[in-house]
């Protein structure tokens, strides 16, 4: 192993040995400091050691955050192992997508996915799997308890270093089988350093974990908080009255939002006479009136940037309100240009593509070579995504380029043809174009503009169709028929021009 480079079982060992009685994590089941933490990690290590896994196996997670899941991802790290996270608002069709690019060798799931894991295992998907394990109880067929892993066996330190891929954050189905941005462990303590710095982070605080741990916003403030030494409050998913509650109790100081995490929070806040006056920060996306809410609420800051999973997070954060509209300058690890289409720079005030080199950019998209060196294409990560600068050097976004749009309802990543070749399907339909379109409650939502027979089928056919093949936060929130959808010379949808005569219809 490389002398040359922190993993991610080294940052924890680091911290548990300058406070072994700190709390490190907070959870229903109560406390655990940060030395018994690193025993817990040891003893799942040895587990998964007595497996034979090959170094850089992977491991799927199909569950809601456990402490169990905290364990595995730093595990994993001490053993040279990936943990490929799956989002638990899949259909079992789009997770067996996903685990036919990770072929993992474990899989590992909770109750509350037990069904779906039962269509996954009549799959093609599920034949690289050799060992399955639930977190809370024994599954069905030759599933184990993943506690019966927790052995005081060997466990020796196995990562080959920093560089390691040390997990895979899948990002939006672009080709059907989602993409999968593998972050290596100098990834993740680069960007560990780039919050700790940003926001002033230190051992006294507190994050509560509420975001889902296959997102790179919820594992990866969890990770900045053991780098910096402080406790993560963890909960299975976003609860506001449960929110409300553990943030006075364990005077949590930090949470990421995306909508409409923070206004429920508020508006329970509300209801239970709380100012929740320990939350110092919040980050994540969110309309202005709400920011402003929150910081007149409680006196704390909210943070907004530009990152990806691709980039391990933020390349640029601000204080929300420091540049109105803007999304920050780019952080301590992260150099950011514009590009124009033929790969120039781009003068100040001109739109460009974003694009970012640094420590903290992914090692590559999994298993797919020819993707990756497209997208790092000059010595820098293209992200996709349009911006401006001004002349301090603040960030403007300004969306998604064309052959490249992305919608984000709640901050999930849904592109517009995963839905428009659903809608496809149905009978009837001679052509969709699907986009998004600003939302008070999600901050922004799916739109589908159907060419079709309204009077043989309804809006909520088409929601209720797309909610049965693909998640269901990928179904539209808006359906508008039309009898004839506009077309380019060669009879393409002419995207363009139907959202500029129905965004607002």
């Amino acid at each position: 192993m490389s002398v040359m480079g922190m993993t991610l079982y080294d940052m924890l060992c680091r911290t548990a040995s300058m406070a072994p009685a700190s709390r490190a994590v907070v959870h229903e089941g109560g406390t655990i400091a940060y030395a018994q933490f690193v025993s817990r990690v040891d003893r799942l290590a040895a587990g998964l050691h007595a497996l034979g896994l090959a170094y850089g196996s992977r491991i799927c997670v199909l569950a809601q955050n456990h402490v169990e899941y905290f364990d595995l991802y730093l595990a994993a790290a001490k053993l040279g192992l990936i943990i490929y996270p799956v989002n638990w608002r899949l259909t079992a069709t789009e997770v067996g997508h996903v685990m036919t690019r990770a072929e993992p060798a474990v899989m590992v799931y909770d109750q509350s996915m037990a069904s779906v894991i039962d269509e996954v295992r009549s799959g093609d998907a599920a034949g690289t799997v050799a060992h399955w394990f639930t977190i809370d109880g024994e599954g069905g067929d030759d599933a184990r308890a993943l506690a019966t892993l927790y052995t005081d066996g060997e466990s020796p330190l196995a990562s080959h270093g920093s560089g390691d891929i040390a997990m895979v954050i899948s990002t939006a189905a672009v080709d059907v089988i989602p993409r999968g941005a593998a972050l290596t462990h100098d990834n993740i303590t680069a960007n560990n350093a780039q919050l700790i710095m940003a926001l002033g982070l230190n051992t006294s605080d507190c994050h509560l974990l509420c975001l889902p741990m296959f997102h790179i916003t919820g594992i990866g403030l969890a990770l900045a908080m053991i780098h910096c030494g402080g406790c993560n409050v963890l909960t299975s998913k976003f609860d506001p009255a449960e929110a409300a509650q553990l943030t006075d109790t364990h005077a949590v100081t930090l949470m990421g939002s995306f909508p409409p995490l923070l206004s429920t929070l508020l508006d329970q806040a509300e209801k239970d006479g709380s100012k929740l006056s320990s939350l110092r920060h919040v980050t994540g996306l969110e309309a202005p009136d709400t920011a402003k809410r929150y910081q007149e609420a409680t006196g704390g800051t909210f943070w907004a940037g530009f990152g990806q999973s691709e980039t391990s997070g933020f390349v640029t954060v601000q204080p929300y309100f420091e540049r109105m509209g803007a999304a920050g300058r780019p952080a301590g690890l992260s150099r950011v240009e514009l590009r124009d289409e033929d790969d120039q720079p781009v003068p100040v005030g001109e739109v460009g593509e974003i694009v970012v080199r640094g420590a903290i950019v992914m090692h590559s998209y999994y298993a797919q070579p020819e993707v990756t060196d497209q997208t790092f294409r000059g010595g820098w990560h293209h992200t996709g995504d349009l911006g401006r600068f001004d002349e301090e050097g603040y960030l403007y976004y300004t969306g998604r380029k064309p052959e490249k749009e992305l919608i984000k309802p709640g901050g999930e990543n849904v592109y517009p043809h995963e839905v428009e070749s659903v809608i496809d399907e149905m009978d009837g339909v001679g052509g969709v174009c699907v986009f998004g379109v600003p939302d008070e409650k999600w901050g922004e939502a799916i739109k589908a503009v159907v060419e079709a027979d309204a009077s043989a089928i309804s809006a909520t056919d088409v929601i209720e169709f797309v909610g049965s093949k693909i998640g269901r936060f990928k179904r539209p929130q808006h359906v508008v028929f039309v009898d004839a959808i506009a077309r380019t010379a060669d009879g393409a949808v002419d995207r363009d021009a139907v959202k500029a005569d129905l965004a607002d219809s």
